[in-house]
Protein backbone atom coordinates (compact mmCIF):
# COMPACT_ATOMS: atom_id res chain seq x y z
CA UNK A 1 0.00 0.00 0.00
CA UNK A 2 1.43 3.39 -1.05
CA UNK A 3 1.61 6.03 1.68
CA UNK A 4 -0.47 9.12 1.00
CA UNK A 5 1.54 12.21 0.09
CA UNK A 6 0.83 15.08 2.47
CA UNK A 7 -0.15 18.53 1.32
CA UNK A 8 2.91 19.81 3.11
CA UNK A 9 5.15 17.55 1.01
CA UNK A 10 3.44 18.69 -2.19
CA UNK A 11 3.89 22.33 -1.22
CA UNK A 12 7.57 21.81 -0.40
CA UNK A 13 7.99 20.35 -3.89
CA UNK A 14 6.19 23.40 -5.32
CA UNK A 15 8.64 25.89 -3.77
CA UNK A 16 11.02 26.11 -6.78
CA UNK A 17 8.09 26.70 -9.16
CA UNK A 18 6.60 29.29 -6.82
CA UNK A 19 9.90 31.18 -6.69
CA UNK A 20 10.15 30.98 -10.50
CA UNK A 21 6.61 32.36 -10.75
CA UNK A 22 7.56 35.21 -8.41
CA UNK A 23 10.68 36.05 -10.40
CA UNK A 24 8.69 36.04 -13.62
CA UNK A 25 5.61 37.92 -12.46
CA UNK A 26 6.84 40.15 -9.69
CA UNK A 27 9.67 42.15 -11.21
CA UNK A 28 7.87 45.35 -12.20
CA UNK A 29 6.42 45.99 -8.76
CA UNK A 30 9.60 45.00 -6.89
CA UNK A 31 11.66 47.40 -9.02
CA UNK A 32 9.11 50.19 -8.56
CA UNK A 33 9.13 49.86 -4.78
CA UNK A 34 12.94 49.59 -4.73
CA UNK A 35 13.26 52.82 -6.74
CA UNK A 36 10.89 54.56 -4.33
CA UNK A 37 12.97 53.32 -1.39
CA UNK A 38 16.15 54.50 -3.11
CA UNK A 39 14.66 58.00 -3.46
CA UNK A 40 13.32 58.07 0.11
CA UNK A 41 16.57 56.69 1.57
CA UNK A 42 14.98 55.72 4.91
CA UNK A 43 17.26 55.65 7.93
CA UNK A 44 15.18 52.98 9.69
CA UNK A 45 12.87 50.12 8.77
CA UNK A 46 10.27 48.73 11.15
CA UNK A 47 8.84 45.28 10.54
CA UNK A 48 5.39 43.99 11.46
CA UNK A 49 4.54 40.28 11.47
CA UNK A 50 3.79 37.19 13.55
CA UNK A 51 4.79 33.53 13.40
CA UNK A 52 6.64 32.36 10.31
CA UNK A 53 6.23 35.81 8.76
CA UNK A 54 8.09 37.31 11.70
CA UNK A 55 10.95 34.90 10.99
CA UNK A 56 10.98 36.29 7.45
CA UNK A 57 11.39 39.72 9.02
CA UNK A 58 14.33 38.52 11.11
CA UNK A 59 15.95 37.26 7.91
CA UNK A 60 15.33 40.58 6.16
CA UNK A 61 16.63 42.48 9.19
CA UNK A 62 20.08 40.97 8.79
CA UNK A 63 19.97 41.40 5.02
CA UNK A 64 19.02 45.09 5.24
CA UNK A 65 21.60 45.83 7.91
CA UNK A 66 24.38 43.97 6.07
CA UNK A 67 23.56 45.27 2.59
CA UNK A 68 22.26 48.76 3.20
CA UNK A 69 23.38 49.70 6.68
CA UNK A 70 19.76 50.46 7.54
CA UNK A 71 18.76 49.32 11.04
CA UNK A 72 15.60 47.22 11.29
CA UNK A 73 13.41 46.93 14.38
CA UNK A 74 10.40 44.69 14.98
CA UNK A 75 7.34 46.59 16.19
CA UNK A 76 4.68 44.81 18.22
CA UNK A 77 1.38 45.09 16.33
CA UNK A 78 -0.44 45.73 19.61
CA UNK A 79 1.21 49.18 19.71
CA UNK A 80 -1.46 50.12 17.17
CA UNK A 81 -4.21 47.52 17.56
CA UNK A 82 -4.56 47.71 21.35
CA UNK A 83 -2.70 50.82 22.52
CA UNK A 84 -3.30 53.07 19.48
CA UNK A 85 0.04 54.73 20.16
CA UNK A 86 1.57 56.92 17.42
CA UNK A 87 5.19 56.34 16.42
CA UNK A 88 7.76 58.75 15.01
CA UNK A 89 8.12 57.11 11.63
CA UNK A 90 8.33 60.05 9.23
CA UNK A 91 10.95 59.26 6.62
CA UNK A 92 11.12 55.60 7.62
CA UNK A 93 9.80 52.41 6.06
CA UNK A 94 7.31 49.95 7.52
CA UNK A 95 7.50 46.42 6.12
CA UNK A 96 4.52 44.21 6.96
CA UNK A 97 4.57 40.49 6.16
CA UNK A 98 1.47 38.28 6.25
CA UNK A 99 0.63 35.40 3.92
CA UNK A 100 -3.12 36.00 4.33
CA UNK A 101 -3.05 39.76 4.89
CA UNK A 102 -6.06 39.38 7.15
CA UNK A 103 -4.90 39.60 10.76
CA UNK A 104 -6.44 42.76 12.26
CA UNK A 105 -3.40 43.67 14.36
CA UNK A 106 -0.98 43.52 11.41
CA UNK A 107 -3.40 45.59 9.31
CA UNK A 108 -3.83 48.13 12.12
CA UNK A 109 -0.08 48.56 12.57
CA UNK A 110 0.49 49.10 8.86
CA UNK A 111 -2.31 51.66 8.70
CA UNK A 112 -0.95 53.39 11.78
CA UNK A 113 2.58 53.51 10.34
CA UNK A 114 1.24 55.03 7.15
CA UNK A 115 -0.62 57.65 9.17
CA UNK A 116 2.58 58.36 11.09
CA UNK A 117 4.57 59.14 7.94
CA UNK A 118 6.26 55.86 7.00
CA UNK A 119 6.51 54.39 3.53
CA UNK A 120 4.43 51.24 4.01
CA UNK A 121 5.11 48.04 2.09
CA UNK A 122 3.08 44.82 2.42
CA UNK A 123 4.38 41.37 1.47
CA UNK A 124 1.38 39.09 1.12
CA UNK A 125 -0.04 36.17 -0.83
CA UNK A 126 -3.30 38.08 -1.38
CA UNK A 127 -2.87 41.37 -3.21
CA UNK A 128 -6.53 42.22 -2.51
CA UNK A 129 -6.29 41.61 1.25
CA UNK A 130 -7.03 44.17 3.99
CA UNK A 131 -3.26 44.52 4.59
CA UNK A 132 -2.71 45.39 0.94
CA UNK A 133 -5.48 47.99 1.14
CA UNK A 134 -3.93 49.52 4.27
CA UNK A 135 -0.46 49.82 2.74
CA UNK A 136 0.91 52.19 0.12
CA UNK A 137 2.71 49.43 -1.76
CA UNK A 138 1.97 45.73 -2.06
CA UNK A 139 4.36 43.02 -3.21
CA UNK A 140 2.52 39.83 -4.17
CA UNK A 141 4.66 36.86 -3.12
CA UNK A 142 3.09 34.69 -5.88
CA UNK A 143 3.10 31.51 -3.76
CA UNK A 144 -0.24 30.29 -5.02
CA UNK A 145 -2.69 28.45 -2.74
CA UNK A 146 -1.12 27.01 0.41
CA UNK A 147 -3.43 24.47 2.02
CA UNK A 148 -1.23 22.86 4.66
CA UNK A 149 -1.46 24.63 8.01
CA UNK A 150 2.34 24.68 8.27
CA UNK A 151 3.66 27.47 6.05
CA UNK A 152 6.48 26.42 3.73
CA UNK A 153 6.31 27.96 0.29
CA UNK A 154 4.84 31.22 1.65
CA UNK A 155 7.79 31.53 4.04
CA UNK A 156 10.26 31.06 1.20
CA UNK A 157 8.51 33.29 -1.32
CA UNK A 158 8.03 36.04 1.29
CA UNK A 159 11.74 35.87 2.09
CA UNK A 160 12.73 35.92 -1.58
CA UNK A 161 10.40 38.86 -2.28
CA UNK A 162 11.84 40.90 0.57
CA UNK A 163 15.43 40.02 -0.29
CA UNK A 164 14.81 40.85 -3.95
CA UNK A 165 13.49 44.26 -2.92
CA UNK A 166 16.65 44.90 -0.89
CA UNK A 167 18.91 43.69 -3.71
CA UNK A 168 17.24 45.99 -6.25
CA UNK A 169 17.38 48.86 -3.76
CA UNK A 170 21.10 48.18 -3.23
CA UNK A 171 21.63 47.58 -6.98
CA UNK A 172 23.59 44.51 -5.99
CA UNK A 173 24.27 42.47 -9.12
CA UNK A 174 25.88 39.49 -7.36
CA UNK A 175 22.88 39.06 -5.06
CA UNK A 176 20.40 39.55 -7.91
CA UNK A 177 22.14 36.81 -9.87
CA UNK A 178 21.94 34.45 -6.88
CA UNK A 179 18.25 35.22 -6.41
CA UNK A 180 17.47 34.42 -10.04
CA UNK A 181 19.38 31.14 -9.75
CA UNK A 182 17.33 30.04 -6.73
CA UNK A 183 14.70 27.80 -8.40
CA UNK A 184 17.31 25.24 -9.47
CA UNK A 185 19.11 25.37 -6.12
CA UNK A 186 15.90 25.01 -4.16
CA UNK A 187 14.84 22.03 -6.25
CA UNK A 188 18.07 20.30 -5.26
CA UNK A 189 17.60 21.31 -1.62
CA UNK A 190 14.11 19.78 -1.54
CA UNK A 191 15.60 16.35 -2.29
CA UNK A 192 17.62 16.41 0.97
CA UNK A 193 15.82 15.28 4.15
CA UNK A 194 18.53 14.55 6.74
CA UNK A 195 17.61 11.01 7.90
CA UNK A 196 20.48 11.13 10.42
CA UNK A 197 18.78 14.02 12.21
CA UNK A 198 15.47 12.16 12.31
CA UNK A 199 17.20 9.12 13.78
CA UNK A 200 19.02 11.22 16.38
CA UNK A 201 15.77 12.80 17.57
CA UNK A 202 14.04 9.45 17.83
CA UNK A 203 11.62 9.52 20.76
CA UNK A 204 13.18 12.54 22.42
CA UNK A 205 10.84 15.43 23.17
CA UNK A 206 13.29 18.34 23.30
CA UNK A 207 16.07 19.78 21.15
CA UNK A 208 17.90 22.99 20.21
CA UNK A 209 18.12 24.72 16.85
CA UNK A 210 21.00 27.16 16.33
CA UNK A 211 21.77 29.93 13.89
CA UNK A 212 23.63 33.21 13.69
CA UNK A 213 23.29 36.24 11.46
CA UNK A 214 20.98 35.60 8.55
CA UNK A 215 20.74 31.90 9.42
CA UNK A 216 19.20 32.78 12.80
CA UNK A 217 15.86 33.31 11.06
CA UNK A 218 15.75 29.76 9.70
CA UNK A 219 16.74 28.41 13.10
CA UNK A 220 13.73 30.24 14.52
CA UNK A 221 11.50 28.91 11.75
CA UNK A 222 12.77 25.36 12.26
CA UNK A 223 11.97 25.42 15.97
CA UNK A 224 8.44 26.59 15.22
CA UNK A 225 7.93 23.88 12.61
CA UNK A 226 9.08 21.15 15.02
CA UNK A 227 6.37 22.33 17.41
CA UNK A 228 3.67 22.77 14.76
CA UNK A 229 4.17 19.57 12.82
CA UNK A 230 5.69 17.13 15.32
CA UNK A 231 4.55 18.23 18.79
CA UNK A 232 8.22 18.46 19.71
CA UNK A 233 9.63 20.99 22.15
CA UNK A 234 12.30 22.85 20.18
CA UNK A 235 14.10 25.94 21.44
CA UNK A 236 15.99 28.22 19.07
CA UNK A 237 19.09 30.16 20.03
CA UNK A 238 21.79 32.24 18.49
CA UNK A 239 24.96 30.17 18.63
CA UNK A 240 26.45 33.17 20.45
CA UNK A 241 23.89 32.76 23.26
CA UNK A 242 23.42 29.02 23.73
CA UNK A 243 26.43 28.60 26.03
CA UNK A 244 25.11 31.36 28.31
CA UNK A 245 22.81 29.10 30.33
CA UNK A 246 20.73 26.94 27.95
CA UNK A 247 23.55 24.44 27.41
CA UNK A 248 23.13 23.24 30.99
CA UNK A 249 20.14 21.07 29.97
CA UNK A 250 22.19 19.21 27.35
CA UNK A 251 22.65 15.57 28.29
CA UNK A 252 24.05 12.54 26.48
CA UNK A 253 22.49 12.29 23.03
CA UNK A 254 20.63 15.62 23.22
CA UNK A 255 19.81 16.68 19.61
CA UNK A 256 21.16 20.00 18.32
CA UNK A 257 20.63 21.26 14.77
CA UNK A 258 22.79 24.16 13.57
CA UNK A 259 22.13 26.22 10.44
CA UNK A 260 25.18 27.86 8.88
CA UNK A 261 25.42 29.93 5.70
CA UNK A 262 28.72 30.45 3.91
CA UNK A 263 29.52 33.73 5.65
CA UNK A 264 31.55 35.19 8.50
CA UNK A 265 29.32 33.48 11.10
CA UNK A 266 29.94 29.98 9.73
CA UNK A 267 33.18 29.22 11.60
CA UNK A 268 31.94 30.56 14.97
CA UNK A 269 28.75 28.48 14.67
CA UNK A 270 30.78 25.38 13.79
CA UNK A 271 32.96 25.96 16.84
CA UNK A 272 29.89 26.11 19.11
CA UNK A 273 28.38 22.99 17.50
CA UNK A 274 31.65 21.15 18.15
CA UNK A 275 31.73 22.40 21.74
CA UNK A 276 28.20 21.12 22.41
CA UNK A 277 28.97 17.80 20.71
CA UNK A 278 31.96 17.41 23.03
CA UNK A 279 29.51 17.65 25.96
CA UNK A 280 27.66 14.58 24.67
CA UNK A 281 25.07 16.15 22.39
CA UNK A 282 24.20 14.72 18.99
CA UNK A 283 25.03 17.96 17.17
CA UNK A 284 24.57 18.52 13.45
CA UNK A 285 25.42 21.55 11.31
CA UNK A 286 25.20 22.59 7.66
CA UNK A 287 28.91 23.27 7.34
CA UNK A 288 32.12 21.45 6.51
CA UNK A 289 33.91 23.38 9.25
CA UNK A 290 32.76 21.08 12.06
CA UNK A 291 35.07 18.40 13.45
CA UNK A 292 33.24 16.88 16.44
CA UNK A 293 29.68 17.66 15.35
CA UNK A 294 28.24 15.96 12.24
CA UNK A 295 28.21 17.77 8.91
CA UNK A 296 24.85 17.75 7.14
CA UNK A 297 24.41 17.62 3.38
CA UNK A 298 23.43 21.05 2.13
CA UNK A 299 23.10 23.15 -1.02
CA UNK A 300 25.03 26.40 -1.34
CA UNK A 301 23.39 29.06 -3.48
CA UNK A 302 26.24 31.27 -4.65
CA UNK A 303 25.62 34.00 -2.08
CA UNK A 304 25.65 33.97 1.72
CA UNK A 305 22.35 35.87 1.92
CA UNK A 306 20.49 33.27 -0.14
CA UNK A 307 22.05 30.22 1.55
CA UNK A 308 19.49 30.17 4.40
CA UNK A 309 16.70 29.63 1.86
CA UNK A 310 18.11 26.34 0.61
CA UNK A 311 18.72 25.25 4.22
CA UNK A 312 15.13 25.81 5.26
CA UNK A 313 13.82 23.90 2.24
CA UNK A 314 15.92 20.87 3.22
CA UNK A 315 14.70 21.27 6.79
CA UNK A 316 11.07 21.32 5.63
CA UNK A 317 11.68 18.03 3.80
CA UNK A 318 13.18 16.55 6.95
CA UNK A 319 10.49 17.70 9.39
CA UNK A 320 7.64 16.55 7.14
CA UNK A 321 9.22 13.09 6.99
CA UNK A 322 9.80 13.13 10.75
CA UNK A 323 6.19 14.09 11.53
CA UNK A 324 4.74 11.39 9.32
CA UNK A 325 7.12 8.81 10.82
CA UNK A 326 5.55 9.63 14.20
CA UNK A 327 2.06 9.12 12.81
CA UNK A 328 1.29 12.85 12.95
CA UNK A 329 -0.52 14.61 10.10
CA UNK A 330 1.55 17.76 9.47
CA UNK A 331 -1.30 19.24 7.42
CA UNK A 332 -3.58 19.44 10.44
CA UNK A 333 -1.62 20.20 13.64
CA UNK A 334 -3.72 20.01 16.77
CA UNK A 335 -5.11 23.29 18.13
CA UNK A 336 -4.06 25.20 14.98
CA UNK A 337 -5.74 26.59 11.87
CA UNK A 338 -4.33 28.04 8.68
CA UNK A 339 -5.11 31.72 9.35
CA UNK A 340 -4.83 33.07 12.87
CA UNK A 341 -6.38 36.51 13.30
CA UNK A 342 -5.27 38.42 16.40
CA UNK A 343 -6.26 41.87 17.59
Amino acid sequence: MTAQITRMRREIDEIPDAVERLLTGGRAEVVRVAETAWDLDPTVIVSVARGSSDHVCTYLKYAAEILLGVPVASVGPSVASIYDAPLRLKGGMCLSVSQSGKSPDIVAMSASARRDGAMTVALTNDAASPLAEASQYTLDIHAGPELSVAATKTFVTSAVTGLWLLAEWDRNRALLDAIHALPERLHAAAQINWPEVRTAIGERQSLFTLGRGQSLAVSNEAALKFKETSQLHAERYSSAEVLHGPVSIVDEGFPVLGFAAADAAEAPLAEIADSIAAKGAQAFATTSKVSTATQLEHIRTGHALTDPLSLIVSFYSMVEAFATSRGIDPDAPRHLKKVTETV
